[in-house]
């Protein structure tokens, strides 16, 4: 759902015609946005709560009735109750995997995608405008066009199409942002614009005047995006896992990007220990899916491969593990849904359990033959066990038949143990019991180990009961963070850092075609050295002047041979020319931006919480053909025969491990014999 704004009478044509882009339509009703409308509107009640103790609170302080602080301590219960139960809601919303997954099917373990960020409305108009007169000495309403459609490109942003198009609206945006900042934010003066954002995990706002959060924000937005496009990405194909991996190994290069370029950004969702598990998280997804797409074509049911199958589960389960670890540290743990900790859990037991059946499947069903390579078996077994229990070896359990069926049964054992403990785990999340597609794929899991074991289980034989080693996690693809590339950084003359004087006008009359200057440097062009003598230096020029118009033709953006061409043919009446001068001065130290956070009673914090986006009423923008101010310095950049596969909860039997070759059972599927896994 994605358009375009056509600035300038541009005809839509292809190519580079597209100016900025719109989001999707705010009320379309798709569970997406339904999703992140719920969202705004519980942001809205939790700063209403916020408001409501706020006051209580003061008015607790300020009062010495007894009576009137028994009655603000029984509203500021209910406040506090109302906020828990929001805060509830906001939970059951990011536990609300199920919108975000693919579309064609749900036959995988469900993924989880972040939220967007939400944000109100910011009008940037009349402190532009005001700050392009006082700093530029230029009409600001001059640039009424551009300044919409800067707007109306933000605006966009709050919602954008969950695809490729909808991230680059945001890197469009965020490239902006480096060269507003530089354009329009002074070191010296506050420009009155403030800039509010949810945390996605608490709703409660945070306002600054500087750009370090709304560029904090744009960025984690783009994080959340890639991992919604991950997660619809269809991963019963080669090429949807493909994108999945791609997404996940970028947002999580993402965060690592914000991770260590904000350092100090008060939203809480955005503080270093959130985004450091944030991180993980993305790359444990990137794992599975990588898992998945070495599993789609099919296990060979041969020795070699089963065993590097069950390293690379035992790789996802580690990674999930230390993925739940840091879940449940503190502060993470009181803001994390518990959905998202439960659902760490059941996968690092389900990966493990899996990873045990791939050891029992291999020792098992495949012994060691006369044909069979002895030593590279052994190697391949030795690598797969970090430690054996006292007096047995590799070579010991691939010769003796008891050995290898007793260890054997022991990781089959193992493997059923961790798919009940994660159905058990399963069942304590009442978020979970929604997903009836993880309970069948657990469920099918369970039953093809129970099915093992009872095809190796000996009654009448005694039972020993060995302990199953743990097996070493290794991987021959490792998820890595991904920087998608962005355009970022301003130049350096034209921005509010600088001060120098108004436009001053000085007239140019030739002496034997000779100006009596000459000039250097880039864009703006400089006057270098100057001849005291000549007209120019009489009018008012000065050595280190900046050319900013050569009569009517703005060449602010020209370089010296440009601007040479433009002087080259003036006769003998002259012509007129545009100067600046840089000023020098001391400014004072930067005061600092008012930032509020929810649970810190500062004054300033009411900023935020009186502001409405219900007062402020729509305008109609109109675009026209001009060089665009806020544009400067975007100019120039612009299967074998027997195979295993992974356990679905697909019914249909059309999925590729739903043939007539031993399979990976559906939930359908839990007595067939001649499946392995």
């Amino acid at each position: 759902m994605t358009d375009t704004l056509l600035p300038n009478g541009i005809k839509d044509g292809g190519g580079d015609g597209n100016y900025f882009k719109k989001g999707c339509n705010p009320l379309a009703q798709t569970g997406r946005s339904k999703l992140q409308n719920k969202r705004a509107g519980l942001n809205q009640q939790i700063i209403k709560q916020m408001r409501m103790r706020a006051g209580a609170e003061n008015l607790l302080k300020a009062t010495s009735n007894n009576k009137v602080k028994e009655m603000v301590l029984l509203e500021l219960s209910y406040v506090n109750s109302n906020l828990q139960l929001l805060m509830g809601q906001l939970e059951g919303l990011n536990s609300s995997v199920e919108v975000y997954q693919s579309t064609h099917e749900m036959a995988n373990i469900p993924l989880i995608a972040l939220g967007l960020k939400e944000t109100k409305e910011v009008d940037f108009s009349t402190p532009f405008k005001d700050f392009i007169l006082d700093h530029y000495s230029e009409d600001g309403t001059n640039f009424e066009d551009e300044i919409a459609d800067f707007m109306d490109l933000r605006q966009a942003c709050r919602t954008p199409s969950r695809n490729q198009p909808g991230v680059e609206l945001l890197a469009k945006y965020y490239s902006h942002l480096p060269l507003i900042e530089s354009r329009f934010f002074s070191p010296t003066r506050q420009t009155g614009i403030f800039f509010t954002w949810y945390d996605s995990f608490t709703g409660v706002p945070v306002c600054q005047q500087n750009l370090s959060l709304e560029k904090a924000s744009i960025l984690f937005n783009m994080a959340a995006l890639y991992t919604q496009i991950g997660t619809r990405s269809d991963r019963q194909t080669i090429v949807g896992l493909e994108e999945a991996i791609s997404s996940f190994q970028k947002a999580a290069g993402i965060l690592n990007y914000l991770k260590e370029t904000f350092t100090h950004t008060p939203s809480y969702d955005m503080g270093p220990a959130m985004l450091s598990m944030l991180i993980r998280l993305m790359l444990a997804q990137a794992q599975e899916s990588l898992f998945e797409k070495t599993a789609l074509p099919g296990i060979r049911n041969q020795f070699y491969p089963l065993m590097k199958m069950a390293q690379e589960a035992a790789k996802v389960s580690e990674i999930y593990d230390q993925v739940h670890q840091s879940m449940i540290q503190m502060p993470i743990k009181d803001n994390v849904p518990l959905f998202w900790s439960t659902m760490s859990q059941v996968k690092t037991n389900h990966y493990r359990s899996m990873a045990h059946y791939f050891v029992a499947s291999a020792l098992l069903d495949h012994e060691l033959g006369p044909s069979d390579d002895e030593d590279q078996q052994e190697k391949t077994l030795s690598q797969v066990y970090d430690q054996l229990p006292e007096g047995c070896s590799p070579l010991d359990i691939l010769k003796k038949d008891d050995e290898r069926q007793r260890t054997g049964k022991a990781h089959i054992r193992r493997a059923i143990r961790g798919h009940e403990e994660a159905l058990r785990i399963y069942s304590l999340c009442h978020h979970l019991n929604k997903l009836e597609v993880l309970q069948d794929i657990l469920k099918a899991s369970h039953q093809r180990s129970l099915n093992k074991y009872s095809e190796v289980e000996n009654k009448e034989e005694f039972t020993d009961y060995m302990e199953a080693p743990d097996i070493i996690p290794k991987t021959e693809h490792k998820a890595e963070m991904e920087v998608p590339n962005t355009t970022k950084g301003p130049l350096s003359f034209f921005s509010a850092k600088q001060r120098w004087t108004a436009p001053r006008t000085v007239q140019l009359c030739p002496e034997d075609r000779d100006l009596g200057f000459t000039l250097k440097g880039e864009q703006p062009v400089q006057v270098g050295s100057l001849d005291p003598m000549c007209p120019a230096a009489a009018n008012g020029l000065k050595a280190g002047d900046y050319i900013v118009a050569v009569g009517d033709t703005d060449c602010k953006w020209m370089g010296v041979s440009e601007v040479m061409r433009l002087l080259k043919d003036v006769n003998e009446e002259g012509i007129h020319i545009q100067v600046v001068s840089i000023m020098d001065s001391n400014p004072p130290m930067p005061t600092k931006s008012a930032t509020f956070c929810g649970n810190l009673p500062k004054t300033y914090s009411m900023i935020c919480l009186a502001y409405n986006d219900d007062d402020k009423h729509s305008k109609s923008r109109k675009v026209t053909k001009k060089p665009s101010f806020i544009s400067w310095g975007l100019k120039n950049k612009m299967r074998s025969a027997s195979t295993l596969s992974l356990p679905t909860a697909d019914q249909s039997g059309s999925l590729p491990w739903n043939k007539p070759c031993p399979t990976f059972p559906s939930s359908s599927s839990y007595n067939n014999d001649s499946a392995l896994y």
